[in-house]
């Protein structure tokens, strides 16, 4: 006999019993039982698909040693956020706690989920809560024993996170030169919960404190200079603590949207992911998008404001307008009245998080556009002035940018957060030609955790990225050439396209530390065939307190 039959026939008897046993008065109070044979079948039937759709006990079985409380959520603001996360404060231990997904949706209704088979669709009877941005490792602490101190820190309002994060980046065949480069980021995030400190619901202030030091080797060793390999380089302003983040957060419509304004980097929410940030090329969004001069890549922040909403269960939308103001402005980021205003970038971002099968294997796919009102120089360029003095041969235009982020966790394995699998990845960004240095990028790749059984918590990562230089760009080097002009000591020739491998294995090796070897290979170094491949080995520690 089938297990599905054993339950059929046992319900069938306890109903039997209950109706044989029950006064008239119960017999007519209790509509929710079944009334005949047909529904107590269907009733048996959806208890045993309700079972046939929970997840496989073993993969939801944390490792022993796991720095993560049972929801997987960490205990402590951690910095950067990502596609669905709202930078909550609230208690440590919550069930909301920080770095959970916090809005209601506005319908009670699915999105493009529901087109999927219903076996498949994890959602289609619940929302999902489960948390994306968690970190598997580091994601404790140095210094338990402050954390009494921390805890009550929090329940007065206040919570904050200290890191450490440095990279040693060598090039050990070919490039330019061989040789070493080391860079370090200190973080200080602060978050002010500003209901339980002056009765505000709903509101909170954000902060964000960061110094830098170091030297890129992409620069230095390996001659590129639009891709860096080394992901926290640059923007350091020369002081001991750069602003980055100070921003105030409402969220009102009884949780189903979320605004923030102030002074703040794009990518802290706009074409960004946990996955993507755990490579050092693409943290913390990809290079085309970095190399936009109005797309305030973190650690720049200038001014501006984004709306969040959930539309359905299962997707996100959020737009937003930010001041354009050239990197070099405002170095330190104190300076606010040093910035010079070039236009407004206008972002909007559409996410469709699915969750699919019984272990409810979470993806998400970005859809962004953004219009930046700034008008560029033609990346022809203006000499020999003879051609481009011509009418109509040098132009500027705005810049229209498109991305498009998606990520798929294919098997789970070692708890219920999302970052408890194994991934697949893949992007595209496309930004307008005529005004653009990079104009094409195509990424791939995978991040895999729990590929050694006792080490549920490491994870192995591997990533390839193709950059296209704009077909302008090129012809105007072009130009430059066949005139006898030089391109400069940065570029050997007309620039066409390059490659990258990234590799990382981290290591989860004591509370609150990642350890993370690197090795990374580059193909056509400087956009040109003239600088052999590079192949370069490294290292990332991350530290929390």
């Amino acid at each position: 006999m089938t297990i599905k039959s054993s339950g059929l026939l046992a319900l069938a008897t306890w109903g039997f019993a209950t109706f044989c046993h029950a006064t008239p008065a119960q017999a007519q109070t209790a509509p929710s039982a079944p009334a005949n044979s047909t529904e107590l079948v269907e009733h048996a039937m959806r208890q045993s698909d309700e079972q046939s759709l929970l997840p496989d006990p073993h993969v939801l079985q944390r490792p022993l040693n796991s720095p993560l409380p049972p929801s997987g959520v960490p205990v402590a603001p951690w910095p950067g956020l990502a596609t669905m996360d709202i930078p909550s404060v609230n208690d440590y231990g919550a069930t909301k706690p920080h770095h959970i997904m916090t809005l209601e949706p506005l319908s009670l209704h699915e999105g493009p989920s529901w087109l999927l088979p219903s076996e498949v669709d994890a959602q289609r009877r619940t929302d999902m809560e489960d948390p994306y941005y968690v970190p598997t490792a580091g994601s404790s602490h140095l210094v338990p024993q402050i954390m009494p101190f921390r805890t009550r820190l929090q329940q007065k309002g206040f919570a904050f996170s200290f890191t450490y994060k440095g990279e040693a980046m060598g090039n050990i065949n070919g490039g330019i030169k061989r040789g070493m480069d080391y860079v370090h980021e200190l973080t200080v995030q602060m978050n002010f919960d500003l209901g339980k400190m002056a009765g505000l619901e709903g509101w909170s202030v954000h902060t964000l404190l960061m110094n830098r030091a170091g030297r890129e080797v992409s620069h230095d060793m390996v001659g590129e200079y639009y891709v860096n390999l080394i992901e926290v380089y640059g923007l350091s302003g020369h002081v001991v603590a750069h602003l980055v983040d100070l921003y105030a957060e409402k969220q009102f419509l009884n949780n189903r949207m979320d605004m923030t304004f102030g002074r703040m980097s794009l990518t802290h929410v706009f074409a960004t992911s946990p996955l993507l940030c755990s490579f050092m090329v693409t943290c913390s969004a990809p290079v085309a998008l970095k190399l936009d001069p109005g797309f305030s890549v973190y650690p720049k922040a200038t001014w501006g404001a984004r709306v969040r909403f959930r539309p359905t269960r299962d997707t996100m939308l959020q737009l937003g307008a930010y001041q354009v103001s050239p990197l070099n402005g405002n170095p330190s980021g104190w300076s606010w009245g040093s910035e010079e205003t070039t236009g407004m970038m206008l972002p909007i971002e559409f996410t469709w998080q699915p969750f699919l099968t019984r272990n409810r294997l979470p993806g998400h796919y970005v859809f962004g556009y953004a219009h930046d009102t700034s008008r560029y120089a033609d990346q022809l360029g203006s000499k020999p002035a003879g051609l481009f003095s011509q009418p109509g041969r040098e132009r500027s235009a705005p810049m229209d940018i498109f991305w498009f982020e998606g990520d798929q966790m294919i098997y789970r394995i070692g708890g219920r957060n999302q970052m408890a699998g194994g991934y697949l990845m893949a992007g595209y960004i496309h930004n307008t030609p005529h005004v653009s240095t990079i104009s094409d990028e195509a990424y791939g790749g995978f991040s895999f955790n729990g590929l050694i059984p006792s080490r549920l918590t490491d994870r192995l990562g591997i990533l390839y990225s193709w950059y296209h230089v704009s077909d302008r760009k090129r012809l105007g080097q072009m130009y430059a050439l066949d005139a006898g002009m030089s391109l400069g000591a940065q570029v050997r020739g007309p620039q066409t396209d390059s490659h990258v491998i990234e590799a990382y294995y981290a290591i989860d090796a004591i509370p609150g530390v990642t350890v993370q070897p690197e090795f990374e290979y580059m193909i056509r170094p400087g956009e040109t065939s003239h600088i052999p491949d590079a192949a370069l080995v490294g290292l990332k520690v991350i530290a929390n307190l």
